[in-house]
């Protein structure tokens, strides 16, 4: 399945003002997830992963993740509902899939106009804004209601996220061992661009 979305750095506070304005419906409200990476072997370097995330209100997903293009549908998923995060971290080492780090991220989710609005906190970067949908007129609509860019759009996974901040290259952020809401290490401190 061909995943439709955009992500924007973007001020939460003027975005939620604008998704309320526009009759946006709060599916879900602000909570802490958990995700757990993993390589599949024999696959490296092709843009695919497995994720296993504690989506962080009882829901426990399993997801094979490929990032072909970074483009606004350039991303494959395949998700499905699991009952343990911990037995799904179990069952892919099991399967010789080798775990690669653990994120933490804050979300706040959205609808409007048919697309789901994801209001983002990642540990070491501003927050952004995610946008979903089934197809890429209804992402463009609405980010340009809330008031967004789309010549700003951030496309495929997060580590393009690091980059506009860090002076870090994608394999270096997929090779950090934890993402986790602390001080920004100093070794990554070092990496910051300058504004």
């Amino acid at each position: 399945m061909i995943e439709v979305e955009a992500k924007f750095i973007a001020d939460h506070s003027k975005v939620r003002r604008r998704l309320k304005e526009l009759g946006g419906e709060l599916v879900k409200p602000l909570r802490q997830m958990t995700r757990q990476n993993a390589d599949i072997p024999g696959r490296a370097g092709d843009g695919s992963w497995v994720r296993v995330r504690d989506e962080g209100d009882g829901v426990i997903t399993m997801s094979y993740k490929c990032v072909e293009k970074r483009t606004l549908s350039g991303t494959s998923e395949i998700c499905l509902q699991v009952d343990s995060f911990e037995n799904a971290v179990a069952f892919l080492k099991e399967c010789g899939i080798t775990t690669r780090n653990i994120q933490q991220t804050r979300r706040e989710s959205w609808k409007l106009d048919g697309a789901e609005v994801d209001l983002d906190e990642w540990p070491w970067v501003p927050p952004f804004v995610e946008i979903e949908a089934s197809d890429e007129q209804t992402v463009l609509s609405v980010a340009r209601k809330l008031g967004l860019d789309v010549t700003d759009a951030i496309f495929g996974s997060v580590e393009p996220v690091y980059q506009h901040y860090y002076d870090v290259t994608e394999d270096e952020v997929n090779d950090w061992k934890e993402i986790i809401f602390s001080p920004v290490p100093d070794w990554l401190e070092k990496k910051r661009k300058k504004p």
